[in-house]
């Protein structure tokens, strides 16, 4: 199992776009086969995704689908920092 947590701060006038489209990105994702859990979290104007995969294959597949690509482009300048994204293992 791989588990990702990705951090979003969003710009403040940003907020409500960055989320809509972060919502687009969690239906699609959770529809491709190597999707556990893909999980959208808020506080004030930061958004966490906590992601868990299958296998590293089925990561790469999402890495490389249109949409999380075309999310990435768009998001850039919504931002207020850049994106974190943090691949981990559970250790407890």
């Amino acid at each position: 199992m791989i588990s990702i947590t990705a951090l979003f701060k969003s710009k403040p006038e940003n907020k409500e776009q960055l989320q809509s489209m972060l919502n687009h990105l969690v239906t699609e994702t959770r529809k491709e086969a190597a999707c556990v859990r893909y999980d959208l979290h808020h506080s004030e104007n930061v958004f966490i995704i906590w992601e868990e995969w299958k296998d590293q294959p089925g990561l790469d597949i999402h890495n490389n689908q249109p949409y999380l690509l075309d999310f990435i482009a768009k998001s850039e300048n919504l931002v207020a920092v850049p994106i974190q994204v943090y691949k981990t293992v559970q250790i407890l």
